[in-house]
């Protein structure tokens, strides 16, 4: 396994496990919709990056939980139960049936049986998973390498969401478009939407939204894309950073090549600024409260070193951590866990 944190990843080199790795995330994902609680937006459904590869949220099953984790390092997909219950499953080549068929007879042995609508979503011509024996491409290179991309952007998309402190999604990956997406929100509820019942959820309000996609349909390429629902006038016009970055009239939307990103000189710091950008000029063209919505921006007379950026945070944290929990001597600055925890849920 190579250690590049930015690999190349061409379209027509992978399309074919591209494909299959799309039908199985969304195997996965289908147990989801059928074991966890609603939540906006489908929040509740969608995977998380791990050190590893993805993951469900944890399932309830009765007074049971399980998650399913697809490990992209040691290519297995893994089910564990909160019993101490545990399958793994070799990630190999294997018909999309096959592997849908052997999750299915996995949690049956885990005594967590669950039925799902076999169908797969948002792609032209599905084939039922306990069908589809034309997708079976697994490149273990090529798997490992997605999702290098997916943990690099997910600490950008992160990183870059900081300063926001209005209503904002995590950062997550929805199976089935395939992409990584984070969403921020202004609060203010959206013009009604056609389509789906999901979608008109995902839009109930409005949003500017950033995320990776691999590509398909008019993008035979990996991008990073922005866009704002509603859109607001002019923003289509918008002449936005880094140059690369151009909108794309069929998609709707902003869209940076990941080539483009790749072969920079500063790859996370390329996808910060298309992130910072968008963000900026969707929110000022549409009207969003920005001084409510924002932190005060940090000292920008000088771009940061990594040392100076992780410095910068501690003192943040540290000055948190000091008005939120007040000491009047050095034995009482310590933080209360049951104080803590109250804080984190209360915001």
């Amino acid at each position: 396994m190579s250690d590049e944190l930015f690999p190349a990843l061409p379209y027509d080199a992978w399309k074919d496990t591209y494909a299959t790795l799309h039908m199985w995330t969304q195997v996965v994902g289908k147990v989801a919709v059928a074991q966890a609680p609603p939540l906006n937006h489908c929040w509740g459904i969608a995977l998380r990056i791990t050190s590893r590869g993805l993951t469900t949220p944890l399932l309830p099953y009765g007074s049971r939980a399980f998650t399913i984790d697809v490990d992209f390092i040691d290519h297995q997909l893994t089910i564990q139960a909160s019993d101490g219950a545990v399958r793994a499953l070799p990630l190999r080549p294997q018909s999309v049936a096959d592997f849908y068929h052997a999750v299915m007879d996995a949690l049956r042995e885990l005594k967590l049986p669950v039925k799902t609508w076999p169908m797969p979503v948002e792609i032209p011509s599905p084939i039922r998973f306990d069908e589809d024996t034309i997708h079976s491409s697994y490149d273990r290179e090529y798997a490992n390498r997605v999702w290098r991309i997916l943990v690099q952007t997910e600490r950008v998309f992160n990183a870059a969401r900081g300063r926001f402190v209005g209503k904002c999604s995590p950062v997550h990956f929805f199976w089935g478009s395939f992409d990584l997406a984070v969403t921020r929100f202004s609060g203010r509820v959206a013009p009604p939407r056609e389509g789906p019942a999901f979608m008109r959820d995902a839009y109930s309000h409005e949003v500017i939204s950033h995320g990776f996609w691999p590509g398909g349909g008019p993008v035979l390429e990996p991008v990073f894309y922005a866009y704002a629902v509603p859109e607001p006038p002019g923003f289509k016009e918008a002449r936005l950073q880094p140059a690369a970055a151009f909108y794309h009239r069929e998609l709707g939307e902003f869209v940076l090549p990941y080539e483009a990103v790749r072969l920079s000189a500063e790859p996370a710091a390329t996808i910060r600024l298309f992130v910072e950008s968008t963000y900026e000029r969707a929110a000022t063209l549409a009207g969003w409260d920005r001084a409510a919505l924002e932190r005060a921006a940090p000292d920008t007379d000088h771009r940061h070193t990594a040392a100076e950026e992780l410095a910068i945070r501690e003192r943040a944290l540290d000055e948190t951590i000091a008005e939120t929990f007040p000491a009047s001597d050095p034995a009482s600055s310590i933080p209360n866990p049951d104080e803590h925890d109250a804080v984190c849920r209360d915001n």
